[in-house]
């Protein structure tokens, strides 16, 4: 399966963002990759950002995420799109999933809030698994990739052969510029990202934007943790990759014993817990 991911810069603007992501898309489709995934609340923009508020308007969105469907059909790809979105709840941080033919397959929310953010968004509440050329995928994230595991070991659990984790981790205004993928001197997101990947036996796909100071690579990360390829540093652009849904096997998130980890009262049977790659 051939797998693009978007390294866009900070929009800064609605129209802007879905200018860029209109270009990204179609150079994801020349390059024939059957699904392309965004970096986090890519639209309207990451909050807090001095987006106007229309670009965050209800009808705005509403709009732009038509558009986006239209734009994966006339291309004939997949698209996971991360998005603001005004649920009855109130403000999630999700990403929805595109058919190449448009048709919106479902959306997975942020469930697990950096505590930064409690003031920004609301937390969702359940995580499923989507499905593209018949292989299974799940999707984490930022903050609960890097730093809640458990969400990257359920989809493995339940067959996933890869997730994607679009996130957000830089600037424009002051930082690190980063040379060396995976350096000691980075902060520790790639290292998170290996850890996904060889602690689950599954493909780990994490999604950052082409800021300055960008703190992270985009980056695919094999089922044993070495890096297949990356985007380098600040370059706008979709990062290519070929894998093998065959080498996904889920072995380790397999082997896990979930059973032995309830407390006192909840203890389920060994029947019940999910096998693995299943």
């Amino acid at each position: 399966m051939r797998i693009a991911l978007a390294s866009p810069p900070i929009p800064r603007s609605l129209t802007a963002g879905m200018q860029v992501l209109e270009e990204l898309v179609k150079t994801a489709s020349e390059e024939r990759a059957e699904i392309i995934c965004f970096p986090e609340s890519y639209l309207p923009g990451y909050p807090g950002m001095g987006y106007a508020a229309e670009d965050r308007s209800p009808q705005s969105l509403s709009i732009a995420l038509d558009r986006a469907c239209e734009i994966a059909r006339q291309n004939a790809i997949a698209l996971i799109l991360p998005m603001d979105w005004h649920s009855p709840e109130g403000l999630q941080n999700l990403a929805f999933v595109i058919s190449s033919n448009g048709e919106i397959l479902g959306h997975q929310t942020k469930n697990q809030l950096d505590p930064s953010e409690d003031d920004i968004w609301i937390a969702g509440t359940r995580r499923q698994l989507f499905e593209i050329s018949g292989i299974k995928f799940g999707i984490s994230i930022c903050h609960e990739g890097f730093r809640y595991p458990e969400s990257v070991r359920w989809a493995a659990q339940h067959g996933a052969k890869i997730v994607f984790h679009p996130h957000f981790a830089g600037s424009d205004d002051k930082g690190a510029v980063l040379s060396e993928w995976g350096s000691m001197q980075n902060p520790y997101y790639e290292k998170a990202m290996m850890m996904r990947s060889i602690e689950n036996t599954i493909y780990f796909a994490s999604i950052n934007y082409a800021s300055k100071y960008a703190e992270s690579a985009t980056s695919v990360i094999n089922p044993d943790g070495t890096c297949l390829a990356y985007q380098p540093y600040g370059q706008t652009g979709v990062l290519i990759a070929d894998i093998d849904p065959y080498l996904a096997t889920g072995f380790l998130a397999g082997r896990f014993k979930n059973w032995l980890y309830k407390a006192d009262g909840e203890a389920v049977s060994k029947a019940a817990s999910p096998s693995g790659g299943a």
